[in-house]
C-alpha cells in the first residue's frame, strides 16, 4: 500500500531493463520530433524562417529513433514495449506545446535548448547502465548528438534566418505584443485612471466621507473593468485583424482598467479627508505620467504630445468632477 502511495504507479529508472531504456528513449525521440513539428506549425506564418530551423531540428529526432529502433530489432526484435517518460518517476517533462500558444519566438528557443540538456543527460545516463557495447556506443553517440544540436540549431539559424530576417521576425514579435497586451492594456489604464476621475473626486468634494467615497471609486473601477474587458473581448475575435487571443486582449484590458481606478480609489481607505485627497491627487499624477510614458515607449508617440493629450483630457475630467462635487 505504501509502496504504491509513493511511487504512484511510476517506474523508477533504475528498475528500467536495456529493452526498456531503448524501448523509453524511442518514445522520448518520437515526442520531441512531435514538438518541433508544432513549434514549426506554429511560427510557420509569421516566422517562416525559425520554423525550418524546427522542422530540421524533428528530422534531427526521427533519425535518433530510427536508429534506436534499428539497435533494438538487432537485439530484442521488431516489437517494443510501451512505456513512455510518464510511466517513469523523475524522468523529464514535456510541456505540451499548446500551452504555449500564442509561440513567443524566444521562449520557444529556450524551451528547444532545456530539451535538448534533458535528452543529453538521459543519454549519458542510460549509456552508463547499459553492458551491450553497441547499445553503450549508441546511446553515446546520442547524447554526443544531443550536447551538440545547440551547435546545429545555431548553425541552421545562420543559414536560415539571417540577421535581416531575425530582425524582421524580432519585430513581428514585438508588434503582436503590442497588439495582444499593449494596446488592451493602454485603453484600459486610460479609462480607468480617467474616466474613473470625475465620479470619485465628485464624490469625495459632495460627501465629505472618505468611505463612501472609496465605495463610489471600487464601484466604478470594477465596473468599468468588467465592461472594458468584455468588450475588447467581444468586438473582435483576432482572427482577420491579427490582435491575438480575445481572451488575453479582454484580461489585460479589464485588469488595467480595474487598476487604474483603483489607484486614486484606494486612498480614501485613509480616513483624513484632505491626507486621502492628496494621495489620491498625487497618484493621479503618477498614472498620468505612467500612461504617457507607456505610449512613448511602446506606440513611439512623441513624449510632448503623449504628455499634453494625457494630460489634457485627465484635467478636464477632474475639474468636471471637481465642479459637480461642489455643485
Amino acid at each position: 500500500m505504501l509502496t504504491r502511495l509513493f511511487s504512484s504507479g511510476r517506474r523508477s529508472f533504475s528498475s528500467l531493463s536495456e529493452q526498456e531504456i531503448l524501448a523509453l528513449a524511442i518514445s522520448s525521440e518520437e515526442d520531441d520530433a512531435r514538438i518541433y513539428r508544432a513549434y514549426a506549425d506554429g511560427l510557420r506564418t509569421d516566422y517562416p524562417a525559425s520554423a525550418e530551423v524546427f522542422e530540421r531540428m524533428a528530422d534531427e529526432e526521427d533519425s535518433h529513433r530510427q536508429s534506436l529502433i534499428d539497435q533494438h530489432q538487432a537485439r530484442f526484435g521488431d516489437r517494443i514495449p510501451l512505456i513512455r517518460r510518464e510511466h517513469v518517476r523523475g524522468y523529464y517533462e514535456r510541456k505540451p506545446d499548446w500551452l504555449m500558444r500564442p509561440l513567443n519566438l524566444e521562449k520557444t528557443r529556450e524551451q528547444a535548448e532545456q530539451m535538448e540538456r534533458q535528452a543529453e543527460r538521459f543519454y549519458t545516463v542510460a549509456a552508463a547502465r547499459t553492458s551491450d557495447a553497441d547499445t553503450r556506443r549508441l546511446l553515446g553517440d546520442l547524447a554526443h548528438a544531443e550536447s551538440g544540436h545547440q551547435a546545429e540549431a545555431a548553425r541552421l539559424e545562420q543559414e536560415l534566418v539571417p540577421e535581416g530576417v531575425k530582425e524582421e521576425e524580432a519585430r513581428k514579435e514585438n508588434r503582436q505584443f503590442i497588439l495582444t497586451y499593449v494596446q488592451p492594456g493602454l485603453a484600459g489604464l486610460m479609462d480607468g485612471s480617467i474616466s474613473t476621475l470625475a465620479p470619485i473626486f465628485a464624490a469625495a468634494f459632495a460627501t465629505g466621507d472618505t468611505w463612501q467615497t472609496f465605495l463610489v471609486g471600487l464601484s466604478a473601477s470594477v465596473g468599468a473593468g468588467i465592461s472594458m474587458g468584455f468588450t475588447e473581448a467581444a468586438h473582435d475575435d483576432g482572427v482577420l485583424s491579427g490582435r491575438g487571443s480575445p481572451i488575453k486582449r479582454g484580461l489585460a484590458s479589464g485588469i488595467m482598467t480595474t487598476l487604474g481606478g483603483l489607484g486614486h480609489a484606494l486612498p480614501y481607505l485613509i480616513p483624513d479627508f484632505k491626507i486621502a485627497t492628496t494621495v489620491a491627487v498625487a497618484i493621479v499624477f503618477v498614472e498620468l505620467w505612467v500612461i504617457t510614458w507607456i505610449q512613448h515607449r511602446f506606440m513611439e508617440t512623441p513624449w510632448g504630445r503623449a504628455a499634453f493629450q494625457v494630460a489634457l483630457g485627465g484635467a478636464l475630467v477632474f475639474a468636471a468632477g471637481i465642479l459637480i462635487g461642489h455643485a
